[in-house]
């Protein structure tokens, strides 16, 4: 029964958390919410075995999207964000038709000129996509009341609240593709991809199909970062993020679904409150990079294994608990 009471605590806390904050605490905040988004969606690709260096700017091109749909069409700024992941989604399709004819390290480079021409597409084209200086002014998320509570959202609370309920909706639809007959076959392509291939399974349609699912979350954290900025250009989804991402999901582990979750979150407190206080914030790619090799000499199954073994420790402690007389 204690378990049941865990997740209402756990909501509970994560409702109150930004109200002890500062202001640029609390917009840390809505990035790491939206970054856990990012990260997760990630891990799906993963799943059968492929890392990409282009996923970032799948997020940007769910961005780039959804601003493009307000501005130009006047679409609805949530309708906006949804369509934002779905074109991101198509995108991701076509692409799967050149980078899987690729494999591990092939798939990994394609991926990232994959990636570096769409940042040159939005870099050449002022029309529509603003050239270097990319598209500013963005419609934000319109505000509404519930109740007593006004929600403004050009105020970090608000946002981080709004971007808490969608990245809290996705992470379930995420966790339940994972544990689905789907998320078992991509689990299947990975690790035992000839077996699968012998069983009838498209190998290819389900490395397709776990890409565009990751890229669709992605290109909808894309889009909540766009309308909260209100501007977009395409630096903001250069190598540099990548990096970041692929440190998140590596020093957390990918063997379970809150590794990543974990990785991100530990490492941008490192960053946001250890680094930055302490006036290292511009040795970060330094230190992401120590943390990195640290971790894979040290911790190859990431921060998760620590969970693990920490849960293991107290499930040995109370059974002898209940063992003894």
């Amino acid at each position: 029964m204690h378990k049941l009471l865990l997740w209402p605590l756990f909501g509970a806390a994560l409702i109150a958390l930004p109200h002890g904050l500062s202001f640029s605490q609390q917009e840390i905040l809505v990035f790491l919410t939206i970054n856990v988004l990012v990260v997760s969606s990630y891990r799906l690709l993963t799943l059968t075995g492929e890392w990409s260096l282009g996923h970032v700017v799948i997020m940007g091109v769910g961005a780039y999207a959804s601003a493009l749909y307000t501005k130009e069409l006047g679409i609805w700024v949530p309708v906006s964000m949804i369509l934002g992941g779905v074109t991101a989604a198509l995108l991701a399709v076509l692409l799967s038709f050149p980078l899987f004819r690729m494999k591990g390290f092939y798939f990994l480079i394609g991926s990232f000129a994959a990636g570096e021409i769409i940042r040159l597409l939005w870099k050449r084209f002022r029309d529509p996509f603003g050239g270097p200086k990319g598209i500013k002014g963005i419609d934000p998320m319109p505000d509404f009341s519930i109740g007593i509570y006004d929600f403004d959202f050009f105020e970090p609370v608000s946002y981080y609240y709004f971007a808490g309920v969608v990245v809290a909706a996705c992470l379930w639809i995420l966790w339940r593709i994972e544990r689905s007959p789907v998320g078992l076959t991509f689990h299947a392509v990975h690790w035992q991809d000839k077996l699968a291939e012998a069983s009838g399974v498209n190998l290819r349609a389900y490395r397709t199909l776990a890409f565009a699912i990751a890229s669709g979350f992605a290109g909808i954290g894309g889009a909540l970062l766009g309308h909260y900025v209100g501007t977009i250009n395409p630096n903001s989804f250069d190598i540099d993020l990548m990096v970041f991402v692929l440190t998140w999901a590596i020093v957390g582990g990918t063997g379970t679904f809150y590794g990543p979750i974990l990785g991100c979150v530990v490492l941008t407190i490192l960053n946001e409150i250890v680094l930055r206080e302490m006036g290292f914030e511009q040795m970060r790619p330094l230190i992401y990079g120590a943390v990195l090799i640290l971790s894979i000499l040290f911790l190859p199954n990431g921060l998760e294994s620590l969970v693990q073994k920490g849960m293991r420790a107290l499930r040995g402690k109370s059974r002898s608990k209940e063992a003894t007389p």
